[in-house]
């Protein structure tokens, strides 16, 4: 992700700087930006699959408190049209492992996989998010050269506004 290679420029030529500040413009549309984008994308889909394994717990508490393993449920056979089921020992159910893959597990076994996986995808997006700060501040740096390559005035810090 580093800024297209740059060579001295001669201030008093015009058109060079013109020239390298539309390179510079480009690489953030076509590169920067469109990484930043990629990566917001990926952590969002990180965060729903958290959520659908907390969802998946709170539903097995939800047994264990009952202590009952009947279960009625409405499923959805899709476009939104439900149907009413009812299972009649849900003592053991199948828990996404990952790569679409299914195990079968008892609540306690589930219960104990959905904290470790939750932990490892809530690691997962810290990273992700350090890697947005990183691409922010990547398309800061280079704007920062624009405004410098340009000979704009500097703007107040209160006025600075987020860059995506």
């Amino acid at each position: 992700m580093a800024p297209p290679a740059t060579s001295k420029i001669n201030v008093n030529s015009h058109g060079e700087v013109d020239l390298k500040v539309l390179q510079y413009e480009r690489f953030i549309d076509e590169v920067l930006k469109k990484d930043l984008q990629r990566v917001m994308e990926q952590r969002d889909s990180v965060y729903e699959q958290i959520s659908h394994y907390l969802q998946l717990k709170n539903t097995l508490q939800a047994l264990q408190e009952t202590d009952s393993h009947r279960l009625k449920a409405d499923v959805d056979l899709g476009c939104n049209f439900y149907v009413q089921a009812e299972v009649e020992d849900s003592s053991r159910i199948f828990v996404l492992v990952g790569f679409g893959f299914f195990v079968e597990m008892d609540h306690a076994e589930a219960l104990s996989f959905i904290d470790k996986k939750t932990g490892q995808l809530t690691a997962f997006t810290d990273q992700l998010t350090k890697d947005c700060a990183k691409i922010k501040a990547n398309i800061r740096l280079v704007l920062e050269g624009l405004r410098e390559l340009q000979g704009l005035a500097e703007f107040p810090e209160c006025s600075r506004r987020e860059v995506f």
